[in-house]
Protein backbone atom coordinates (compact mmCIF):
# COMPACT_ATOMS: atom_id res chain seq x y z
CA UNK A 1 0.00 0.00 0.00
CA UNK A 2 1.45 3.46 -0.83
CA UNK A 3 2.01 5.98 1.52
CA UNK A 4 -0.28 8.72 1.85
CA UNK A 5 0.12 11.61 0.30
CA UNK A 6 -0.58 15.43 2.92
CA UNK A 7 -1.81 17.78 0.94
CA UNK A 8 -1.33 21.01 2.01
CA UNK A 9 -4.14 23.24 1.65
CA UNK A 10 -3.90 26.64 0.70
CA UNK A 11 -7.40 27.94 0.12
CA UNK A 12 -10.54 27.44 1.60
CA UNK A 13 -11.43 24.74 -0.86
CA UNK A 14 -9.99 22.57 -3.55
CA UNK A 15 -12.83 20.79 -6.11
CA UNK A 16 -11.93 16.78 -5.97
CA UNK A 17 -11.25 16.28 -10.09
CA UNK A 18 -8.66 19.23 -9.78
CA UNK A 19 -6.83 17.64 -6.12
CA UNK A 20 -6.82 14.49 -7.83
CA UNK A 21 -4.74 16.59 -10.46
CA UNK A 22 -2.61 18.51 -8.16
CA UNK A 23 -2.01 15.24 -6.35
CA UNK A 24 -0.73 13.13 -9.36
CA UNK A 25 -3.39 11.07 -9.60
CA UNK A 26 -4.70 11.90 -13.25
CA UNK A 27 -2.82 14.38 -15.92
CA UNK A 28 -5.57 16.79 -16.19
CA UNK A 29 -8.47 17.96 -14.59
CA UNK A 30 -10.72 16.04 -17.44
CA UNK A 31 -8.99 12.63 -16.80
CA UNK A 32 -10.36 13.65 -13.23
CA UNK A 33 -13.53 14.54 -13.74
CA UNK A 34 -14.25 11.01 -15.50
CA UNK A 35 -12.31 9.13 -12.85
CA UNK A 36 -14.20 10.51 -9.90
CA UNK A 37 -17.83 9.80 -12.71
CA UNK A 38 -16.46 6.00 -12.79
CA UNK A 39 -17.39 5.78 -8.91
CA UNK A 40 -13.62 4.80 -7.90
CA UNK A 41 -12.77 7.72 -5.45
CA UNK A 42 -13.97 7.36 -2.15
CA UNK A 43 -14.23 10.68 0.07
CA UNK A 44 -13.89 10.23 3.81
CA UNK A 45 -14.47 6.57 2.96
CA UNK A 46 -17.88 7.04 0.76
CA UNK A 47 -18.10 6.97 -2.65
CA UNK A 48 -18.43 10.30 -4.18
CA UNK A 49 -19.82 11.07 -7.77
CA UNK A 50 -19.87 15.01 -7.71
CA UNK A 51 -17.09 15.59 -9.67
CA UNK A 52 -16.62 19.75 -8.41
CA UNK A 53 -17.11 18.21 -4.63
CA UNK A 54 -15.66 20.69 -2.41
CA UNK A 55 -12.73 19.08 -0.28
CA UNK A 56 -11.84 21.19 2.39
CA UNK A 57 -8.74 20.54 5.06
CA UNK A 58 -9.27 17.48 7.15
CA UNK A 59 -10.97 15.27 4.73
CA UNK A 60 -9.32 12.56 3.36
CA UNK A 61 -9.58 11.44 -0.55
CA UNK A 62 -8.64 7.55 -1.79
CA UNK A 63 -8.56 6.18 -5.10
CA UNK A 64 -7.18 2.76 -5.70
CA UNK A 65 -5.35 2.53 -2.45
CA UNK A 66 -3.63 5.54 -2.88
CA UNK A 67 -4.81 8.11 0.47
CA UNK A 68 -4.70 11.67 0.16
CA UNK A 69 -5.01 13.65 3.57
CA UNK A 70 -5.84 17.02 2.70
CA UNK A 71 -4.47 19.49 5.44
CA UNK A 72 -4.65 23.29 6.55
CA UNK A 73 -1.39 24.96 5.02
CA UNK A 74 1.02 26.92 7.59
Amino acid sequence: MPAPIDFPLERDHVELNQLLKLAGLCDSGGAGKAIVASGAVFVDGVVELRKTCKIRADQTVELDGQVIRVVAAG
